[in-house]
């Protein structure tokens, strides 16, 4: 009986016993951004508000990426190709310190537009799909357009700088038709306008988007996939389970200079 053909390098003389045909998505068009977001505006909820205007110092703590709205249009005059825009929603958090030296967390709402041009070819088929959609009824999933698909993949933004005035900054628009599942991640009632100081964020994001569509495929399959480990966990006697795991090397002796990534600072 020939070796089982498991996921990873092939070994040997291995041959795909049959084509068979797969359903996937074709990514037609991509691209990757690292972008700065300067000043912009969060509002804070109402106890984070009366804390900022009470404080003589704001500290950055950390800011988390709670959704995105992805929407795609076709570009007038340009068969295939779309626009994607991409409309993030964050939680910003930081420390406020008040005159007797107390320091207090606060956190608000962050908002910002990305919008992008890409590839996505043409499509004249309309799809529709007996899986149910959860939560409306017996509502069918069914998708009746011929849009291609936008996918954006992003990492919590990284918190650069805060920045407190007394006015707003020129050109600030005032986020409208918040979705309802934003206001759950707050504990208290957003501050959407009205008087008080100021809070402004900068971030530093890392995000990649695509178009995608439906599409078949004929590939090689050489078996198929059974996992070929057993479940271990077992919570009879947990220092059997601790016994299995490795000695922490690496926690008590770090890496030297030579066996890290090469320094860039002197790169001109």
């Amino acid at each position: 009986m020939p070796d089982r053909v498991t996921p990873g390098p092939l070994r040997g003389n291995q041959t795909p016993r049959e084509a068979v045909s797969v359903h996937t998505r074709r990514v037609y068009d991509s691209c990757r951004d690292k972008e700065c977001l300067q000043d912009i505006r969060v509002y804070l909820t109402r106890c984070s508000q009366m804390a900022l205007d009470g404080s003589i110092n704001v500290k950055a703590k950390g800011c988390q990426l709670l959704w995105a709205y992805v929407d795609v249009e076709p570009v007038p005059f340009k068969k295939g190709y779309y626009t994607v825009d991409v409309h993030y929603y964050y939680k910003v958090t930081a420390d406020a310190c008040g005159g007797s030296g107390r320091t207090r967390e606060i956190s608000g709402l962050a908002t910002f537009d990305k919008k992008t041009v890409l590839f996505g070819s043409e499509g004249s088929v309309r799809i529709f799909s007996s899986q149910l959609t959860p939560g409306s009824g017996d509502l069918q999933n069914a998708q009746t357009s011929n849009l291609p698909i936008a996918v954006a993949e992003v990492v919590d933004p990284v918190l650069l700088g805060l920045n407190v005035t007394d006015t707003s900054l020129e050109g600030e628009l005032v986020p409208t038709d918040l979705p309802e599942t934003i206001f759950g991640f707050f504990d208290d009632e957003l501050i959407v306008g009205g008087e008080g100081r100021r809070l402004y964020a900068t971030l530093g994001q890392f995000s990649i988007i695509r178009l995608e569509r439906d599409i078949q495929l004929v590939m090689p399959a050489y078996n198929v996939s059974m996992p070929e480990h057993e479940s271990a966990c077992d919570a009879d006697d947990p220092c059997d389970l601790f016994r299995s795991f490795s000695f922490p090397v690496e926690e008590f002796f770090p890496p030297r200079m030579d066996e890290t990534a090469p320094r860039r600072c002197n790169r001109r």
